[in-house]
């Protein structure tokens, strides 16, 4: 598979793409685990069906000391039981605000509360940053077809 773009090397997208990279960045400092994050992005990806994320999350989560277990039952998280209750609020959320046209309302009141039974005020704000920051790089990076594969964990660091 080839992309339909060079999007890191076209200067209108790497103005774009600074300024998301950027955002995304603040996450780094946020007092949700960054394994929590990566199994956020993990399932956004999944859902959109980016394969340049999933694989770039996939690693990094594993760099990140995730276990192989836990990244592989991410897509079947309702049915695994090796995940928090905090981590499955999380997963969650990050599924009903991927799939927003899917349910009237977008994000349920109950997703919601169950989140906020977990998370702080600052903490959800960055549940929701990570799910808005990886649908983002999802949506870009399917539209173009950029393809995953050889990401190494630490890239981008």
């Amino acid at each position: 598979m080839e992309a339909r773009l060079d999007y890191l090397g076209n200067p209108s997208a790497g103005k774009f793409l600074k300024h998301l990279v950027s955002a995304g960045r603040t996450l780094l400092d946020s007092p949700v685990s960054v394994t929590t994050q990566e199994l956020m992005r993990i399932r956004a990806s999944q859902i959109n069906g980016c394969g340049l994320c999933l694989d770039m999350h996939t690693k990094e989560a594993a760099a990140a000391g995730e276990s192989a277990v836990r990244i592989n039952l991410v897509a079947t998280w309702r049915e695994a039981t090796v995940f928090t209750d905090a981590e499955r609020a999380a997963l969650e959320l990050t599924e009903q605000g991927t799939r927003l046209a899917d349910t009237p309302g977008g994000v349920s009141d109950e997703a919601w509360a169950n989140a906020a039974k977990h998370y702080d005020e600052d903490q959800l704000a960055d549940l929701v940053s990570v799910i808005a920051v990886i649908n983002a790089f999802n949506r870009l990076n399917v539209i173009v077809r950029r393809p995953g594969g050889d990401y190494e964990a630490g890239q981008l660091s």
